[in-house]
């Protein structure tokens, strides 16, 4: 009985221990400035090692932290009473979110580049900046001569995210750095084209942010409410950014026949959405692969990964002057190597996109799927989209010739939710 008492009494001060760690490492200035913490070596430092928010006024936000220490965040593998996170070498994560602490929703929860490449792009900045192996992001990265400009800048203009690596700015127009700065959720009061409601540590978030990863600020700027094809964006908190939950398209390779021709007719839709749209943005992949789209529970196809999109201002063109491009500094090699050449603006062409497509997904969908003679007509409109389509083609002509083969093989019921019941009433769904 004695033992017993003992071993309680263990646990419960064990506990204790771990919830005054807990509570300093979510507060980093608590940390900091307490003098009367005993110095205990955690063994659990959820929010300075997982999140990164020992390094979070360089990262790309703040806004949902209190969720994540709240618990209305919580990782599939977060068993709350046990405190287990899942392995931090993931790229990402499935998890729950909630408003309410009664309904929960599905979320991704995912870094923006893998911590490997992370910890060796903070090794970077403060050798090459500082001359030291560890050192604070942000006092290092204030000092750089790309910073300072921004600090003076008014108005986010195309000089100042000139040698970026992110395919999004590659041709940047003003009026897509103005809807950047505008639409920016990290920050209240968002809605000016001018920076004056952004703090010196928000122009460096976002400035880092740009630098590492466009994904969460295309999410943000485009959003699926305004009917545009990616997953609503919740947050972020340190290096994770939170977005609605998707099962990327590789699961579906080995879908039915009519699941398969639906999707595949979903890509032609987002396809043809980036190059015509209202706001006369054409969007390009520089690279796509089975994690780039993804599908909701409800059929529903969307773009899972933005981090390789570019675009091109239609209305203005890109506004860079010659030479601009192939600035480069420490911002430009946080993520890639250095001594990579950018491709061209002038050198994308509108079938661009569809012809990747053709190439790394569409086969792996559709490949062996329809009976003859619909499944030759199929795969040889790949074979002719994957060797780049016929000079004198069109991409919408390209598109609507597959969509003619596709649209009789999809079928009308409870799976395909985000068109059902519509489809039985309406041959536009």
């Amino acid at each position: 009985m004695g033992c017993w008492i003992r071993c309680l009494c263990s646990r419960v001060v064990d506990s204790l221990m771990l919830l005054l760690v807990l509570a300093l490492s979510c507060n980093p200035s608590t940390a900091a400035t307490s003098s009367s913490a005993p110095h205990i070596k955690p063994s659990y430092n959820f929010g300075r090692t997982f999140l990164g928010l020992d390094k979070c006024n360089a990262c790309i936000g703040t806004s949902i932290c209190k969720k994540f220490f709240k618990e209305e965040i919580r990782f599939d593998t977060w068993l709350s009473s046990r405190l287990k996170l899942p392995p931090s070498y993931l790229l990402s994560y499935s998890g729950n979110y909630t408003d309410d602490a009664k309904s929960w929703r599905l979320v991704d929860i995912t870094r923006l580049t893998s911590k490997y490449r992370h910890d060796r792009a903070d090794k970077r900045i403060c050798t090459s900046l500082l001359k030291t192996k560890t050192c604070s992001l942000e006092r290092a990265l204030r000092r750089t001569q790309r910073f300072q400009k921004w600090l003076r800048a008014k108005r986010l203009t195309p000089d100042l995210v000139q040698g970026l690596s992110s395919p999004m700015l590659r041709c940047p127009s003003q009026r897509l750095l103005d809807r950047i700065v505008r639409r920016y959720a990290e920050v209240p009061d968002a809605g000016s084209i001018y920076m004056d409601h952004l703090t010196d540590r928000d122009k460096l978030r976002l400035l880092y942010t740009l630098s590492v990863n466009s994904h969460p600020i295309l999410l943000q700027i485009f959003p699926d409410v305004e009917g545009w094809p990616f997953p609503r964006y919740l947050g972020s908190c340190g290096r994770l950014v939170v977005s609605a939950s998707t099962r990327p398209l590789r699961d579906f390779y080995g879908a039915a026949p009519e699941v398969a021709a639906d999707l595949a007719l979903q890509l032609l839709t987002v396809l043809r959405s980036m190059g015509t749209n209202d706001l006369n943005y054409f969007f390009y992949f520089t690279h796509v692969d089975a994690g780039t789209f993804g599908v909701f529970s409800n059929g529903h196809l969307f773009i899972r990964d933005a981090s390789t999109l570019g675009i091109i201002d239609k209305e203005e063109g890109s506004q860079l002057i010659d030479g601009q491009q192939g600035y480069k500094d420490i911002f430009s090699c946080l993520t890639a190597d250095c001594q990579s050449a950018f491709v061209s603006c002038n050198s994308i062409r509108e079938k661009h996109s569809l012809v990747m497509v053709c190439q790394e997904l569409l086969p792996k969908l559709l490949k062996g799927k329809f009976l003859q003679p619909v499944q030759e007509k199929i795969d040889s409109f790949l074979q002719h989209c994957t060797d780049g389509l016929a000079d004198d083609q069109g991409v919408n002509e390209a598109l609507a010739e597959l969509a003619e083969i596709l649209k009789p093989l999809r079928s009308c019921d409870s799976r395909f939710a985000y068109r059902y019941p519509d489809c039985k009433y309406s041959d536009k769904y």
